[in-house]
C-alpha cells in the first residue's frame, strides 16, 4: 500500500520512519512472492488473518483492498461466516460488522 493511501496514524508513522516503512513493504512483497497463492486468494487469507487476530483496522484495510482488487461483497462476507466454528459466533459477528462497515461506505459513495 502506498504511503499516501494509508490511514492517518500509519501514514504518520511511515512518514516519520521511511526506512522502516520501506523494509516493511519489502517484507510483505517477499512473503507474497514466496508461495503459489494468487492475488485473490492471498487477499482472502490476509482478511481471514485480520479477522482471526481481531484487528478492526486490518479488516477494514483488507476489505477496502479486496474491493479494489475485484472481490465481491459475498466473497468478503464469506470470510466472516467461515470464522464461526473457529472463533465463535461473537468473534465472527464482530468481523461481519467490520466488513459491513466498509461495504456500506462503498455502497453510499
Amino acid at each position: 500500500m502506498a504511503q499516501e493511501t494509508l490511514p492517518p496514524r500509519p501514514g504518520q508513522f511511515a512518514t516519520q520512519n521511511p526506512e522502516i516503512w520501506r523494509a516493511y513493504q519489502a517484507l510483505g512483497s517477499a512473503c507474497a512472492k514466496a508461495g503459489p497463492l494468487d492475488d485473490r486468494v492471498r487477499r482472502l487469507v490476509k482478511l481471514a488473518l485480520a479477522v482471526g487476530v481481531g484487528s478492526e483496522g486490518a479488516v477494514h484495510s483488507h476489505v477496502r483492498r479486496g474491493i479494489e482488487e475485484g472481490l465481491s461483497p459475498d466473497e468478503l462476507r464469506h470470510v466472516a461466516a467461515l470464522a464461526i466454528p473457529t472463533l465463535g459466533f461473537p468473534g465472527a459477528i464482530a468481523a461481519f460488522t467490520w466488513i459491513e462497515d466498509i461495504l456500506e461506505k462503498q455502497t453510499k459513495s
